[in-house]
């Protein structure tokens, strides 16, 4: 196995990857390594904007409250006031490095209202922001002599070494060809674990892989339990889960139900500008109470010209199948859409493994909460991607840090490696059944008997695909199924160890917030060597909270 050599290694290609990799080339020699093509990640997709308090009557400080009423008691408020106050900055600095935002006639910067926030502060391009950050960033990156970008490598798993992170086990996916890279740091930048489930905005690439190396690496993992599900995605039988963004329903979008009926000042007096959680499990409520497939998304009061000028990508993507959003509305259905825990860090980007870092949806800084709000995701991987690399060019040898809350115990799982009975494995038909799993039972709304079912038969699951791992070369397809069966069971042991209802997190055995979980994240770590696995978890016995 060759092995290639730079100063920082960095794991993804989206805004948190780009950004840590342009302030740490002023220190040393960058790779870049991305799975797909560089530009194919979440941040490619996001469509609504970024959050900065940049308005006349907005601060950080009314942005930091914002972001912790949405967040429902779980957010760290020191992440929170990192975040909001570094907002308008690194804004600023994103359109010096050449991102091209909306603007008002008078040169003033153009900013959008969305659901949880009270005041207008989304900075946006169109309804493509994500698309125009990555170019932007591309850009800087492709004119940067410091950093190589390497496409179409595949990350197998971290290498630590005498307790240090050292670099990562590559699959060249062109050649077949596997080697190491080797850095003084690494960075996951990987994004999140959306294609877990059935129904996702995310795309194809967003398979947990960075959660679930570091897992495997002893890293903790926290809040795993809080998946977003965004309220409004396209419903088409021949569409992919096309995200509509949250702007839509911001700039005046009327959710609707088959028959004409406006559901929503039903469930929350800020309808359908209420946080996300509250909007899907709304709309998931009606689809129950209905048996309808889709509720409908309603602009049709707006102007025309303004919907083809405000929404050109959402607009044009509905053209395709026949739907003309200025004359009909949208048929939408609630989709996995972000992953507001991940691996722990601190406010500096570090894991608690030593020269590991963690920047953007891979990543649980505090920020979040038990609810993300709405465009504070690249704003998070802008802000925590440049304090990263701020330490690991100067204060990289600092001892790693450690949680301020304890881990909750679990047993963990040393696979076997079993004889086959040489038919060759069904690692579609394995994907498939994770992904309907998580759908039906570890879904919106939960309940705790479906949890450990689900859990059960993860776990078996595992045990397969762990056996057909080990006996098969790898490729992507084996390593993101595992990935995937990996962060499955973190999120479904994460469900059943909170047992309180709280924003994203919704069980019907516990429907109402527990105060004695206020402020209490859900931390697990992996502590036994070779336990690659949580194991389902014993009713009543360790998988109690601790007070």
């Amino acid at each position: 196995m060759g092995v290639q050599h730079y100063d920082y290694l960095v794991l993804g290609s989206g805004i948190a990857g780009l950004t840590f990799a342009l302030h740490t080339a002023e220190h040393g020699s960058v790779a870049i390594l991305t799975k797909k093509r560089r530009s194919e990640s979440n941040t490619n997709y996001a469509q609504g904007g970024i959050a900065a308090a940049m308005g006349a009557n907005d601060s950080w400080r009314i942005h930091m409250q914002d972001t912790l009423n949405a967040g429902a008691g779980l957010c760290e408020p020191e992440a929170v006031k990192v975040l909001t106050q570094n907002g308008a900055r690194l804004t600023h600095w994103l359109v010096e490095i050449g991102a091209r935002f909306d603007h008002h006639s008078d040169g003033a910067i153009a900013l959008g209202r969305e659901g949880g926030h009270t005041c207008n502060r989304i900075i946006h391009a169109a309804d493509h922001t994500g698309y125009e950050i990555e170019r932007a960033l591309l850009i800087a990156v492709r004119n940067t002599p410091n950093i190589s970008l390497l496409e179409h490598y595949q990350v197998l798993e971290l290498v630590v070494e005498e307790g240090e992170c050292r670099g990562a086990q590559v699959l060249d996916t062109l050649t077949g060809d596997l080697f190491e890279i080797r850095a003084r740091a690494v960075l996951l930048a990987t994004g999140g674990c959306g294609q877990v489930y059935l129904h996702t905005s995310n795309p194809p690439i967003a398979t947990g892989d960075g959660i679930a190396m570091a897992w495997r690496v002893g890293t903790v993992i926290a809040n795993m339990e809080f998946i977003q599900f965004h309220p409004t995605t396209l419903y088409h039988p021949e569409a992919r889960s096309f995200l509509i963004s949250e702007a839509v329903r911001g700039e005046g979008g009327l959710l609707k139900r088959a028959d004409g009926y406006r559901f929503m000042p039903d469930y929350d007096p800020r309808a359908e500008l209420a946080p996300r959680d509250i909007v899907a499990r709304a709309i998931d409520a009606e689809l129950k109470k209905t048996g309808d497939p889709c509720v409908y998304l309603d602009i049709t009061h707006l102007d025309a010209d303004f919907i083809r000028h405000r929404f050109p990508t959402i607009y044009n993507t509905c053209l395709e199948y026949s739907i003309d959003i200025t004359r009909e509305p949208i048929p939408v259905v609630p989709a996995a859409h972000y992953t507001c825990g991940g691996v722990w860090t601190d406010l500096w980007g570090r894991t608690t493994v030593p020269k590991l870092y963690a920047c953007g949806e891979v990543a649980y800084t505090g920020v979040h909460g038990a609810n993300r709000l709405a465009s504070n995701s690249l704003l998070e991987a802008l802000v925590f991607a440049e304090r990263a690399a701020h330490h690991a060019t100067a204060r990289l040898e600092e001892p790693a840090p450690e949680p301020d809350y304890p881990c909750l115990p679990h047993e963990p799982f040393a696979p076997e490696t079993e004889a086959t009975d040489g038919m060759p494995f069904d690692w579609a038909g394995a994907r498939q059944k994770i992904r309907t799993l998580m759908q039906k039972r570890v879904g919106i709304v939960r309940q705790r008997a479906q949890l450990e079912e689900a859990e059960r038969e993860l776990y078996a699951l595992a045990r397969s695909i762990e056996t057909a791992y080990r006996n098969t070369p790898p490729t992507v397809e084996t390593v993101e199924t595992r990935n995937l069966v990996t962060c499955a069971l973190l999120i479904t042991r994460s469900a059943l160890l909170r047992r309180e209802s709280r924003a994203l997190h919704y069980i019907l055995d516990y429907p109402e917030p527990d105060p004695a979980q206020a402020s209490c994240p859900t931390l697990i770590r992996r502590y036994e060597e070779g336990g690659l696995y949580p194991a389902p978890a014993q009713v009543g016995g360790s998988e109690d909270r601790p007070q």
